[in-house]
């Protein structure tokens, strides 16, 4: 198999893909014979399950938008900031008559 343009992108729609764009023709059989055939500029699309196909570059760019890569991963709770002055317990006011509670 020929090098690849790109790396994978994980776009979004309604469900998430991998994706790669063709630099080369490229054709290949999937799991139940079918073949599947792309130009330069198309998709190969991986899915979630595992599937693979192609998609034409001007439908895949209509329909999936890729998902940007976060330049800082979310902080842990060990890493997180403290917060500048602890807040206080809440507190329930009293109505000026205690219950008991009988467990």
């Amino acid at each position: 198999m020929k090098r690849m343009a790109s790396e994978w992108t994980t776009y979004r729609t309604r469900f998430l893909i991998t994706a790669k764009q063709l630099d080369a023709p490229f054709t290949f059989v999937d799991a139940i014979g079918r073949e599947h055939s792309g130009q330069r500029g198309d998709y190969l699309v991986l899915s979630s399950d595992g599937s693979r196909r192609i998609a034409p570059r001007e439908i895949f760019e209509d329909v999936y938008v890729p998902m940007s890569r976060a330049a800082d991963p979310w902080p842990s709770p060990a890493n997180a900031p403290a917060t500048a002055t602890p807040q206080p317990p809440i507190r329930r006011r009293s109505s000026g008559t205690s219950r008991a509670c009988i467990a």
